[in-house]
């Protein structure tokens, strides 16, 4: 009975997020890649947090250019190898994992043949955003690029329309799942 009740629950509401993060945090970090950017190239930021079930929650997030200060030497965001260290040490630290990664783009949030190729972390479920307009405000959820990356360079496009079918910003979200 109650997996009956879930399948209608699913059919109105969608599935269970697979991406939880406080809508207050993900509004600062927006403000933060603005600033961090200028309207003049990408950043990007590292999502930090717990994976259970297929669901991730946003604890802590790590911002491209304090691992790697020449990230945006380039106008996009190119990370050198040394800063995956102290990405995956700060993990560590925190008794985190990388479960997302956010970068923007100028213009739309579609993702570039280098996204494509060049994945942030290749591990089967990573969650990828991209933010259009620099993380200019507003910032309209349906304009938002969600991409799952399935391994062997593919993605699954996760973004328009179903995009609350796989982030969820419900205050006070207290990661219990």
């Amino acid at each position: 009975m109650i997996s009956l009740i879930r399948r209608i629950i699913r059919a109105f509401a969608g599935p269970d997020p697979r991406l939880c993060w406080p809508e207050s945090h993900f509004q600062s970090v927006m403000s933060e890649l603005y600033r961090r950017g200028g309207e003049r190239h990408e950043s990007g930021v590292f999502l930090l947090g717990e994976r259970r079930g297929g669901r991730a929650v946003v604890r802590d997030v790590v911002y491209y250019d304090d691992l790697d200060p020449h990230a945006y030497d380039h106008g996009v965001c190119i990370l050198h190898g040394e800063s995956f260290g102290r990405l995956w040490a700060r993990c560590r630290e925190r008794l985190l994992e990388v479960v997302g990664d956010v970068h923007t783009h100028g213009g739309g949030a579609g993702q570039s043949e280098a996204d494509r190729t060049n994945p942030m972390v290749a591990q089967s479920g990573h969650i990828a955003l991209i933010i259009p307009r620099f993380a200019r405000m507003p910032i309209r959820p349906k304009e938002i690029g969600i991409y799952e990356y399935l391994g062997n360079h593919n993605w699954r496009s996760r973004g328009g329309w179903r995009w609350w079918f796989f982030l969820s910003f419900k205050e006070g979200y207290d990661g219990h799942f």
